[in-house]
């Protein structure tokens, strides 16, 4: 045997125990492993932000298909480049630290309620408490909005200004600027308008 003929023999080797491999993976651990939900949230895992048994029960993961991730290397390799990627869109961050904020308004309590804490500590407590617990409209964020505004010239405007999504207590708003109505109704009492839009 040359050497091309066994480099092909061993390649066909690869090709084969990969099939096998493949072959005794169940196809609901086949499925998980090309879920992205699942693959982020042991990212989520690797760094710390979920927990073992958090993952397990959500997924609801025996034993033995924990185990058979944990050998799979192909496997580790896509939750490597999704943790990876998450570190580097800043995703992984922005998760921790939204986690360490759950626990600013006991923190933010126990210097209200400490009576050797400075008056201005307290008070500045207070002020926080405030903003992390505000309901009121003040704190709410502006929806979006799109607004169409066509200048036709001579502060002539015509203007609509509608939400995108449905908001109690929100008029939609359609502001035709007052001046622009004379200005149609004197068109089409000439009658120039030949059926073409202004």
């Amino acid at each position: 045997m040359n050497d091309n003929e066994i480099e092909r023999l061993k390649r066909e080797i690869e090709r084969l125990q990969g099939l096998l491999k493949a072959q005794s993976i169940p196809a609901e651990l086949t499925d998980l492993r090309e879920n992205f939900d699942f693959i982020s949230d042991l990212a989520r895992f690797a760094e710390s932000i979920y927990t073992e048994a958090a993952v397990r029960k959500k997924w609801r993961l025996d034993d033995a298909t924990w185990s058979r991730l944990a050998e799979d290397e192909d496997f580790i390799e896509k939750v490597e480049a999704t943790k990876t990627t998450r570190i580097r869109n800043g995703s992984s961050a922005r998760e921790k630290a939204q986690q360490l904020f759950t626990e600013t308004p006991a923190v933010l309590g126990e210097i209200l309620r400490d009576d050797n804490a400075s008056p201005r500590h307290r008070i500045e407590a207070s002020r926080e408490i405030r903003a992390v617990a505000g309901t009121g409209p003040e704190t709410t964020p502006a929806s979006d909005r799109f607004v169409i505004q066509i200048n036709l010239g001579e502060d002539y405007k015509l203007r609509f200004d509608k939400s995108i999504t449905p908001v109690s207590n929100d008029k939609d708003v359609e502001i035709i600027d007052s001046t622009l109505l004379p200005m149609i109704a004197a068109n089409k009492q000439e009658g120039n308008d030949g059926g073409e839009p202004l």
